[in-house]
């Protein structure tokens, strides 16, 4: 199947590149992976290895999240790092938010001038589906402000870049957020006990990287 793409080239008959997900090109105070490549160019990429069969869809952690894992096209590097006694002392902290409709939560990072950034093998890109960006824009009023969606199935809202070609845990804070519904910017999907013990254990060994001098913006 050929990309079928809208005048902006963010659309194709599968992916579209949505909102969320355009921080990582234009925000720079966010943390996590930056993406310094071609919108259209990025979505048309993604969506030749999906329909090549290179890349199908990958279940996430509800029907309507998938994941499409592809190689480090963009050459990104990797989005967060190891947190080991060499680098601990140089953790900062602070309350950040994703987007003014969403509470502030404490975070932890990396500043990337104070650690090695190696670049990623892969890029998770994650999906979640049209239908269900349309139920958080209505329980959001400040999202239901945007143009309206397109019409693919499938919508680009983040992507990772990482050394690994499969899902990894999602932040503790991100799952917390999910849970208090899409009223307060999340996704509805109640607290899983055991996914959440797997992403402290992740994440209490991990932190994010920012570039930015004035903190965290990312997941």
């Amino acid at each position: 199947m050929a990309a079928t793409t809208h005048a902006d080239g963010l659309v194709t008959d599968v992916f579209f590149l949505d909102d969320f997900a355009i921080r990582q090109w234009d925000d720079e105070r966010y943390s996590g992976t930056r993406i310094a490549f071609d919108k259209a160019d990025f979505v048309k990429r993604v969506h030749d290895a999906h329909v090549s069969g290179a890349s199908p869809l990958v279940d996430g952690y509800a029907p309507f999240c998938k994941h499409v894992f592809v190689p480090n096209f963009v050459g990104a590097k990797v989005g967060c790092v190891s947190i080991t006694e060499a680098n601990a002392h140089k953790l900062k902290s602070g309350y950040s938010s994703r987007s003014p409709a969403e509470l502030a939560v404490l975070t932890r990072w990396f500043q990337a001038s104070d650690v090695e950034i190696p670049e990623a093998t892969h890029l998770d890109v994650i999906l979640y589906s049209r239908e269900q960006l349309e139920l958080e824009r209505a329980a959001v009023p400040s999202k239901g402000e945007r143009p309206p969606l397109p019409d693919a199935p499938w919508g680009i809202i983040s992507i990772k870049a990482q050394s690994e070609d499969y899902e990894t845990p999602m932040q503790p804070i991100t799952m917390m957020r999910n849970a208090l519904g899409r009223e307060e910017g999340g996704s509805g999907v109640p607290l899983d006990r055991e996914k959440y013990d797997a992403s402290v254990k992740y994440w209490s060994t991990h932190a994010p990287i920012v570039v930015s001098e004035d903190g965290a913006n990312g997941d």
